[in-house]
């Protein structure tokens, strides 16, 4: 691999010749294969790889697979992802023990968002955000396969979510970097790195730090990450918030044997993973709390903001009154008593109760491009169910015909290409594959009308 000479001077300056020697040979490697298991839609019960260490239900395979043609991967069973990534779960796990309102700030394409979604404890919110718009469309698409029906995903630049004043508990901030560490897997990388770019990337990281800091509430955490190597993007702004805030740093206990580095510069307890030290690529850690300061109850804010935004009161309970909601939809999910329906672009979507007042919210302050679960819509006069409701933990199966196909039909499918089906059944089927459930067709005998989304289907 050819490496930009600045790059290297730079490296062997702050890793020291040997230990940029075995970073130089880690990169001519082939990069490890990983994927996480989706474990609210499938189980594991034999060995499926060799595990991450630091990854519940993760597994490194011997070689990169043909995942697109893998209709368990549509279905949301499995994440292809980097496996240093993964460590995320270590630090919910260990710092979060009750129910959350959660920012990954920079998400696409989704899998630290689904770390979250399988790691922060039942119940959280979790706000995926993208400022890029086709990035954020397939942070959707990759959040609703997955399932969660505790989930918003938002179109905004970090600015704007300073005006939620202590709104959140956790933010996840993976912010824009130099892309060192991702030198193995991503050859463009190389080509766009130079001095001034690390330059460039650690002053726009410390603005959003500074933008997104007054939207954390007081003792909330901050995780701070790059996925490069150098000292400027990592170190040096995690020691600009600390001095800039009061921040402290918290500790993660981690296995000596997983062999995490530790910081370049003298800092306090943060976390590389570096290609010749552990099996993965490039990535740089540090979780932060905000100090513990007065600060307004927020459940009083939440109910104060969100007044002025709620223009109906649609009450759980009331569903089959609800003008505009048919009253056979509270079947279609399950535990429907803990969800609230509301109707908007001529679409019925479910929402968590608990978070009613912040859907208002989110909804006035940010441009919010999903939340909850799309339930269906209307098509003449037809009930439509929606693509999201086949795809998410909340579906009751029971209320629905089901057939499973196999899997030269499963890839038709997701194709968006007619497919015939040797059923009685007429009307709205879920179509399932090994038993896991990837969309919705309308069978009227002689053909059955392919309902899968058009912007989904593999090409």
């Amino acid at each position: 691999m050819q490496l930009p000479e600045t790059f290297v001077q730079r490296a062997r300056a702050f890793l020291g010749d040997d230990e940029y020697a075995r970073l130089e040979g880690a990169l001519d490697l082939e990069p490890p294969v990983s994927l996480r298991i989706n474990s609210d839609k499938i189980r594991v019960t034999e060995s499926a790889g060799i595990p991450v260490a630091w990854s519940k239900n993760a597994y490194y395979f011997p070689e990169r697979l043909t995942y697109t043609f893998d209709p368990l991967l549509h279905a949301g069973c499995y994440y292809v992802q980097e496996a240093s990534s993964m460590f995320l779960e270590q630090v919910l796990r260990q710092c979060v023990d009750t129910p959350v309102r959660y920012l990954d700030l920079c998400a696409a394409p989704g899998g630290k968002s689904t770390i979250a979604v399988s790691a922060l404890p039942k119940g959280s919110l979790v706000v995926s955000n993208e400022i890029v718009r086709h990035r954020a469309q397939v942070l959707v698409e990759n959040l609703v396969k997955w399932g969660n029906p505790y989930g918003v995903v938002t179109h905004n630049a970090p600015a704007d979510f300073s005006s939620l004043t202590h709104y959140f508990d956790v933010i996840q901030a993976d912010v824009p970097c130099s892309g060192e560490g991702m030198f193995r897997k991503d050859p463009d990388s190389i080509s766009e790195w130079s001095a001034d770019r690390v330059q460039l990337c650690a002053s726009r990281q410390r603005t959003i730090l500074s933008e997104i800091w007054p939207a954390l509430r007081p003792g909330g955490i901050l995780i701070y990450s790059t996925c490069t190597y150098n000292p400027e993007e990592n170190e040096r702004n995690v020691r600009f918030l600390m001095e800039r805030t009061g921040a402290e740093l918290i500790p993660i206990e981690i296995d000596r044997a997983w062999n995490i580095g530790t910081g370049l510069e003298q800092t306090g307890p943060v976390y590389r993973f570096m290609p010749h030290r552990t099996q993965g690529e490039g990535l740089f850690m540090a979780v932060l709390r905000k100090p513990d300061e007065k600060a307004e109850d927020r459940d009083r804010q939440i109910f104060s903001m969100s007044k002025r935004f709620m223009k109906q009161d649609l009450k759980t309970g009331q569903r089959g009154k609800m003008s505009g909601i048919p009253s056979e939809l509270s079947s279609w999910i399950k535990s429907e008593e803990s969800f609230c329906l509301k109707v908007e672009n001529d679409s019925i979507y479910a929402f968590p109760s608990y978070y009613e007042r912040d859907i208002y919210l989110l909804n006035a302050m940010l441009t919010v491009l999903h939340k909850g679960v799309a339930l269906a819509g209307w098509k003449g006069r037809d009930l439509v169910p929606n693509p999201e409701l086949a795809l998410s933990t909340i579906l009751n199966r029971l209320d629905f015909q089901q057939v499973d196909v196999d899997w030269e039909d499963a890839v038709t499918y997701l194709r968006r290409e007619s497919v015939c089906l040797s059923v009685e059944e007429r009307g709205y089927l879920l179509l399932t594959y090994r038993d896991q459930p990837l969309g919705w067709v309308k069978n009227l005998g002689n053909r059955a009308n392919n309902l899968y989304p058009q912007e989904w289907r593999i090409r």
